[in-house]
């Protein structure tokens, strides 16, 4: 049952940058609401029949890749929708096979797996930083498609995206991180520098395309100026590429509870209990 043959009219393509109107709060909610009950019948149909599924968050800084997943995780199992995230390299991790951390967090049956940024480091922050020789990024783009194919031969189903923003936007939502002290954090000198590399990590960008935007593993771009829009459509897309089913669980009869008999409650202030700041 795919989200994608319920759809409520024609999808269109509208490059990145393009001015158009954002859609209201109320239907904003309202659809995000009605998407993730579509996201629990597939969480379900994935558990059930022990799926194995790999999607890839990649874009530039800024391009609201951890706006979508928080929204897809929202009602969903963390121990079966789980979220990678990795940190730098340890000195011993770096001498290893470069795919090597990453395949140690790969779905077993009845998993999804989304990393928050993925194996395709290698192919844009490290060699626009400088963090890579030439050589090593040359092989990466001739390993990293084969390296795919034998995970989809596997059995895994990896879908990839990757999130487009303006230079605009991106400018707009540092600028506004840099004023909110509870979004300040996100803004690491890795960030800064990327922001004066725009060009550099936008040639880098289309090198990646066209070495891994395979048959197999295609890339799909999502135009994220607009946040609400990106998350809306990430999510129906996302939904519209597995043919999952509803097996979601019939209500469960909860049993009756046992009639307290001989039990005596210790007295409450025995115990330690959190102020009540908020009554």
């Amino acid at each position: 049952m795919s989200i994608g043959s319920k759809g409520n009219g024609s999808a269109k393509v509208v490059a990145p940058g393009t001015k158009k109107e954002k859609v209201s709060k109320k239907l904003y909610y309202e659809e995000l609401a009605r998407l993730q009950v579509e996201l629990v019948k597939l969480q379900e149909w994935i558990k059930q029949k022990g799926m194995r599924v790999v999607v890839l968050f990649e874009g530039r800084d800024a391009a609201g890749k951890g706006g979508v997943i928080k929204r897809i995780t929202q009602r969903l199992n963390p121990r079966i929708a789980k979220v990678i995230a990795l940190g730098t390299a340890t000195e011993r991790e770096k001498t290893q096979w470069w795919f090597q951390r990453y395949v140690a967090e790969l779905p077993a049956a009845g998993e999804m797996v989304m990393f928050d940024r993925s194996w395709y480091n290698k192919a844009l922050v490290e060699p626009v930083m400088g963090f890579c020789t030439e050589q090593e990024y040359r092989e990466f783009l001739r390993s990293c498609p084969e390296f795919e194919r034998m995970l989809v031969r596997s059995g895994i189903i990896l879908i990839k995206y990757w999130f487009s923003v303006s230079d605009e936007e991106q400018e707009r939502r540092f600028k506004a991180r840099n004023t909110d002290p509870v979004k300040r954090w996100k803004l690491s000198p890795m960030d800064l520098e990327s922001r004066r590399r725009w060009i550099e990590y936008s040639i880098a960008k289309d090198r990646m395309f066209a070495a891994t935007d395979i048959k197999q593993a295609p890339w799909y771009v999502v135009n994220a100026d607009i946040k609400r829009h990106a998350r809306l459509n990430c999510i129906r897309h996302l939904l519209s590429l597995l043919p999952y089913e509803d097996l979601t669980l019939a209500p469960i009869e909860l049993p009756p509870l046992h009639e307290e008999v001989g039990y005596v409650r210790p007295p409450l202030t025995d115990q330690t209990f959190v102020p009540e700041y908020y009554p």
